[in-house]
């Protein structure tokens, strides 16, 4: 079984400061520290999985086109700094307009992950910037770590052993 760490991805990993959505290449900044802590977290054998609600394809704001191009953006950044993401799963779904249960608070999405990676969830972890990452990774029985939108992935890098 493989350990891995779950990013959200707008506040966690890039900054979402002035964006409700960030669907633009150019808007897609990565936040302090994602580069240097995923490095750290990496050399202790974590696989990296980015679990995204992105809302703003059912509201019509933006297209599945737009998300997989910032993902292979922020993809290609990584590879350039020897990093990997295993996989970048996102609901283009909103509760306003269609029901799902792979948004979160729901825990679809985690579930697909740890079943394809093998995923072992007592020694895994959860990171985001609201109560509803939280919640899902509570659903599936994963340790969450909140923080605040846009904080230094680098502030909680010892709650990772």
């Amino acid at each position: 079984m493989h350990k891995a760490i779950f990013l959200d991805r707008d506040g966690v990993i890039n900054s979402d400061e002035g964006h409700y959505y960030v669907y633009k290449p150019d808007d897609f900044v990565l936040n302090s520290g994602v580069i240097e802590t995923l490095k750290i977290w990496s050399k202790k054998g974590y696989l990296f999985i980015v679990i995204s609600n992105q809302g703003g394809i059912a509201r019509g704001t933006y297209s599945k086109a737009n998300v997989e191009e910032i993902h292979l953006q922020f993809i290609n950044k990584l590879k350039s700094n020897n990093l990997t993401i295993e996989e970048i799963y996102y609901c283009p779904h909103h509760n306003e307009i269609e029901k799902c249960i792979c948004r979160k608070p729901d825990s679809l999405m985690l579930e697909k992950a740890i079943a394809r990676f093998n995923i072992d969830i007592k020694k895994s972890y959860m990171i985001g910037d609201s109560q509803r990452d939280i919640e899902a990774a509570h659903k599936v029985g994963l340790k969450g770590i909140k923080i605040d939108s846009n904080q230094s992935l680098t502030t909680i890098i010892d709650e990772i052993k």
